[in-house]
């Protein structure tokens, strides 16, 4: 549908191209250092003290993979931008595990 699909993700640059590689990503994924886009849109959170042991014990330490010390984390969100700049579609769940179906953009599209 002439759409282009990009991903945005708090984790270095190197760590973005990494990702794509071994996902066999077909898209680019763009670097928000500092998690300050994810900012902008009101969906940044930081880890609570028991989330960073938990990450580090799992050996997540998000420091490295981002490149920042803040701990923090973006909510998962799906836009559809039109051209004009205009949000034609908005989904965010704090539960990363849920997410829409890909069919549900499409109108948007």
């Amino acid at each position: 549908r002439g759409a282009s699909l990009v991903a945005i993700s708090p984790q270095s640059q190197a760590n973005s191209r990494k990702s794509q590689r071994q996902n066999g990503l077909g898209f680019p994924i763009l670097s928000d250092s500092g998690n300050e886009v994810a900012a902008a849109f009101g969906l940044r959170f930081k880890l609570p003290d028991y989330l960073v042991e938990l990450y580090l014990s799992l050996g997540n330490n998000l420091p490295v993979i981002n490149g920042d010390q803040s701990w923090t984390l973006p909510m998962p969100g799906r836009f559809v931008i039109g051209q004009d700049g205009i949000i034609l579609y908005a989904e965010v769940n704090p539960d990363y595990t849920l997410r829409p179906e890909p069919t549900e953009l499409l109108p948007a599209l």
